[in-house]
């Protein structure tokens, strides 16, 4: 007696269940993955009939997942993670530093550390295929965890379960203030002097506003009134030598955006100054961590000419 094989479940099909999973939305879940809404739809079905359960209930106005649905996304996301994984896996293992490599980078870093990291790989892993991403913290983190992205170049501590840091750098900030402040070119700013000073931010979802912040309660300040933020840090300097405010700057920073400004002057803090500590961040457990680490420590050498202190093995 022959026993038919039952039929399994595509990662086409996973992958469409998935993103209705997480978007709850056809056409939402469609662009995520690339594909018709059509496309996806018929995909879903297909998993319903081969599976023999409803995961989707389907209104006139949202998408609902079923009972069965909310137990299976999370098996489907499961599935789909393990198979990335293989896949990193054997990529990994046919020869480092060849393949792709998506990295992501803060806009608050990408300017400034971008030219080291593209001549080191340029020079040293020429069969690397690096593809980079500048987006805020938030949307880099989720990249990483969901796979769209590798490896990230960012501020830490991230605290993010399941992340790893490879730290590579500390560096100070500086005080930007207009030609004729009173602080402009000091150099032993107190940090208490943040107290009185009418400091201009970045906007919402920077890390780098975060970090400005957490300054200003070290130095026994409370909230910054956000009379005027900007999104980019040349905005930022420019509004200063406007004559709008003043503002934190990370040194590596201060040569590109002071000089593209003028009209501006900098100061440096009493020791032990602000500062903000830059890393590789990685998903642990990651195949390639082996090449993450070689690849930290080669951007370590390679940042003599700038202005940090560099960090970790």
């Amino acid at each position: 007696m022959t026993v038919g094989k039952k039929r399994q479940p595509s990662l086409a099909q996973l992958r469409a269940f998935a993103a209705v999973a997480e978007h709850l939305h056809f056409r939402d879940a469609a662009a995520a993955i690339g594909t018709s809404q059509p496309a996806l739809s018929g995909a879903v079905s297909a998993l319903e009939e081969t599976l023999g359960v409803t995961l989707v209930e389907r209104t006139t106005r949202k998408v609902l997942l079923s009972p069965a649905g909310m137990r299976l996304a999370v098996r489907a996301k499961a599935v789909l993670e393990e198979v990335g994984a293989l896949m990193e896996e054997a990529e990994a293992v046919r020869a480092p530093f060849t393949g792709v490599l998506r990295l992501g980078v803060i806009p608050t870093v990408a300017p400034y550390l971008l030219p080291t990291v593209l001549r080191l790989v340029h020079h040293r892993y020429p069969h690397l295929d690096l593809q980079v991403h500048e987006e805020q913290t938030a949307s880099l983190l989720e990249g990483l965890t969901g796979g769209r992205l590798d490896l990230l170049l960012l501020a830490v501590p991230l605290g993010v379960p399941g992340v790893a840091e490879i730290p590579l750098f500390d560096e100070d900030f500086v005080l930007v203030t207009p030609l004729d402040h009173p602080l402009g070119g000091q150099r032993d700013i107190p940090r208490a002097a943040l107290r009185e000073l009418n400091l201009l931010l970045l906007d919402e979802g920077h890390c780098l506003r975060d970090q400005a912040l957490d300054i200003c309660r070290d130095a026994g300040r409370g909230d910054v009134p956000a009379t005027t933020t900007a999104a980019g840090l040349s905005t930022l300097v420019q509004l200063v030598a406007g004559g709008l405010g003043v503002t934190l700057l990370p040194r590596t920073a201060v040569k590109v955006e002071v000089s593209r400004a003028g009209g501006l002057r900098t100061g440096s803090f009493t020791h032990p100054a602000p500062t903000r500590r830059v890393a590789l961040a990685m998903r642990a457990g990651t195949a390639r961590g082996a090449e993450y680490e070689e690849l930290a420590g080669a951007l370590r050498g390679a940042m003599g000419e700038l202005p940090v202190r560099t960090v970790g093995a």
